[in-house]
This record gives structure tokens, sequence and C-alpha cells, in this order.
């Protein structure tokens, strides 16, 4: 499968451009939470252990490792669709305490995202020495992926340090394809715009420990 042209979100603009979230962008995760509640009921959200622990090494030099996945079970993706977002949290700074139990917790944002028309699975990912988190996404749909993203800058930008937030949207790639064989990725503009979010290799073997 050839990816195709990829979409950019706009690094260092989180706060200035977005601003405070409106009534649309509530209104959806509003959605979003009902949406989640009704999979949650039919037992069609999984927690999948496959990638627990594993490693990810990206192309700007930065290590992270995943941390909780998030899936719909059966799930097919007619149009799939890689989205990687990133973040830096403002208030928790680098306490390991803080972000420990940020990770713990944000499984309760769960709803901000699982009910979104197209959502197909999430790798949630944390970088200990930077205290930067990252999103991987696959959807169902380039521009479903987008028009979440675009709500979910908005979200972020209120809780994390100014010019963190950003996000790159893959079509025509699965996560799989995606995690094996990074050089499916169309390159972007140059490495400051790639290197974010490129993996530097494929993702290795087994986790680091089994859970």
């Amino acid at each position: 499968m050839t990816a195709q042209p990829s979409t950019y979100g706009t690094p260092g603009r989180g706060q200035s451009t977005y601003g405070t979230p409106g009534r649309g962008v509530v209104g959806a995760f509003a959605r979003s939470a009902v949406a989640t509640a009704r999979l949650l009921a039919a037992g069609r959200l999984a927690s999948p252990t496959t990638y627990l622990d594993r490693r990810l090494c990206f192309a700007d030099g930065t290590t992270s490792f995943v941390f909780r996945e998030t899936a719909v079970r059966d799930g097919q993706s007619r149009d799939p669709a890689v989205l990687i977002v990133e973040f830096q949290l403002r208030a928790i700074g680098r306490s390991r305490l803080w972000h420990a139990l940020f990770r713990r917790e944000c499984i309760l944002h769960t709803p901000l995202f699982a009910g979104f028309l197209g959502f197909r699975s999430k790798l949630w990912i944390t970088d200990t020495t930077t205290g930067n988190y990252r999103g991987l996404y696959e959807w169902d749909g380039a521009g479903r992926a987008v028009d979440y993203a675009d709500r979910l800058v908005r979200l972020l930008a209120l809780v994390s340090t100014r010019g963190s937030v950003r996000y790159r949207v893959v079509p025509g790639l699965r996560r799989e394809a995606f995690l094996r064989d990074p050089a499916l990725a169309p390159a972007g503009p140059g490495p400051k715009t790639d290197g974010w979010w490129r993996l530097a290799g494929p993702i290795q073997g087994v986790p680091v420990r089994p859970r």
C-alpha cells in the first residue's frame, strides 16, 4: 500500500490560533462521549496488550514507549489513515510522579476520541526524557482524522506548552504498515517537519516485558 501526500497540523499556533474551544468543538466531544458509551455497552472497545512497553525511536532522535492501547473490536478501515499527534503538558513539567499519575488517569480521556466517526485504534505514547506525549492512531478516512485532530488541538492548546501541539495525517496507510516499514510514509518538506513523527526504524520484536 502506497501512502498519499500527508496533512500537517500547524505547529506553534496551538494557543494563539485555536484559542478557547467553541460550542462546535465541545459538542463534537460530547457526541463522542455518547458514542463511546455505546461502544462500551456493546463490548466493542478493547485494550490490546500487543504493543505495551514497546519502544519507538523517532527520526528526531527521541525515544518513546507505548503505555496503553485502545481499539475498536472488528474495526476495519476501508480508507485507512495514520494520525500522529504530539503535545507537552504545561502544568506537570518534568515531575516523574505527576507524569506517572497522568498515564494512569488519562484512560478517563477515552470518550474524547473513541466515539468519533472513523476511529479504529490509538497507541498512547510517552517520552520520559522530554515529557512529550504522542498519540498514534489509525483512522478510517483521512478527512475524518483531520476533523478530529483540528478539534483536539483546540482542546490540547489549553493545557499544553505553547507551540508544542501538532499533528500529521498520512492517508492511505495502515498503522501496522507504518510501524513495520516507516519508509512507506511519504517525506515532508524537510527534517524539521518530519523528525518528530517519522520513525527512525520499524518497531522491534516483542514487548520489553509481558503484561
